[in-house]
């Protein structure tokens, strides 16, 4: 069963690209493009009063900026922009931030944990470097040539994300913002970021879920080398049983994918997936296995570089997971390497 036979879509496609679509009242649909395999983000205009206020900014390059150009000689020309709200810093939500509030003049909004974190990324700070990373997937079984890869890949941050305001406002869990005349309340989301930030209008049924809930993809999970022994799978669980408590005839507005309704749905089909994931990875660890082993379990297919480096901080959440819960134990080989197996 395909996740799109328990979702509904009340649109078959998106606007065009610098072009806005109403998708519920004083809502408006933006779509930009992204140089990777998921090679797009939604993006979200809302009537605020007089004025506007956008959530999320797309990637920081030239492509991106045009589009931009485009929107405010269109749909948004006339208002000016009051609030640009950045659901958490990764390259595709915050790469065009500082270029937005210089562009507009607008207050910028941003969860603390992310503001930091997407400066700590832009400057290479501790934990935050690239170098990190790649050594605590060597500790992870990475080797050879696929190690090899990562290696020569340095960290595209900062040219992904330019520039990033030198101040901020804090969004924080349970405010409460009034925008066009009406509420959306901030909610919390943890394990895909630091404290990644979603938005819920009561009034409207209307959740902008940024990456935390997505129709057609699982959102990636990653342990990161600034915490390397973190749990991020059970704090994304843990978050998506909060959303699940919105009404079910939410209308979710996704950052990759369709605007669906099906809340509920999705949650529980990402719930089951990832328990099935987690079963799949257990029983393959009757012997001791790295995170790299288990790459192929995971992905069933053919990686780029790009992908090899999301998946290896997936497998490891999903090996941290079942040790926290006691149903794998951990070792340390003599060659420095992490792996896992069942217990017995």
């Amino acid at each position: 069963m395909t996740p799109e036979s328990l979702l509904e879509y009340p649109r078959s496609a998106p606007p065009p690209g610098g072009e806005t679509l109403e998708i519920a009242p004083g809502v408006h649909w933006l779509r930009m493009p992204l140089p990777f395999a998921l090679d797009h983000i939604n993006l979200w205009a809302l009537e605020d009063g007089d004025g506007w206020t956008l959530v999320d900014c797309g990637i920081g390059d030239e492509a991106t900026r045009a589009l931009w150009e485009r929107v405010f000689s269109g749909r948004i020309a006339g208002r000016p922009v009051k609030r640009v709200i950045v659901t958490h810093h990764h390259p595709d939500h915050a790469g065009l931030a500082l270029w937005l509030i210089e562009r507009t003049a607008a207050e910028f909004w941003m969860p603390q944990a992310e503001y930091f974190a997407a400066h700590a990324m832009r400057e290479g700070a501790a934990g935050f470097d690239f170098d990190k990373v790649v050594a605590m997937f060597k500790r992870n079984g990475l080797a050879g040539e696929k190690l090899e890869l990562l290696q020569r890949r340095s960290s595209n941050y900062r040219s992904r994300v330019p520039g990033f305001p030198s101040s901020y406002r804090r969004l924080m869990e349970g405010q409460e913002h009034r925008i066009g005349g009406r509420l959306w309340r901030v909610l919390m989301g943890y394990g895909h970021a630091p404290e990644h930030a979603a938005l819920y209008s009561e009034e409207l049924g209307v959740l902008i879920s940024g990456d935390m809930v997505l129709p057609r993809i699982s959102t990636n999970v990653s342990v990161w080398a600034n915490e390397p022994e973190g749990n991020p799978l059970a704090l994304f669980l843990d978050s998506l049983s909060r959303y699940a408590e919105l009404p079910a005839t939410t209308l979710t507005l996704p950052s990759h994918g369709l605007p669906f309704r099906g809340l509920r749905e999705r949650i529980a089909q990402l719930q089951e997936h990832h328990r099935l994931r987690l079963e799949e990875l257990r029983e393959v660890c009757d012997t001791p296995k790295a995170a790299a082993d288990v790459l192929t379990t995971l992905f069933r297919r053919n990686l780029d570089t790009h992908q090899l480096f999301f998946a290896m901080g997936e497998a490891m959440a999903h090996l941290h997971f079942l040790h926290h819960e006691g149903r794998l134990e951990r070792s340390v080989g003599v060659d420095g390497v992490v792996r896992y197996a069942r217990n017995v």
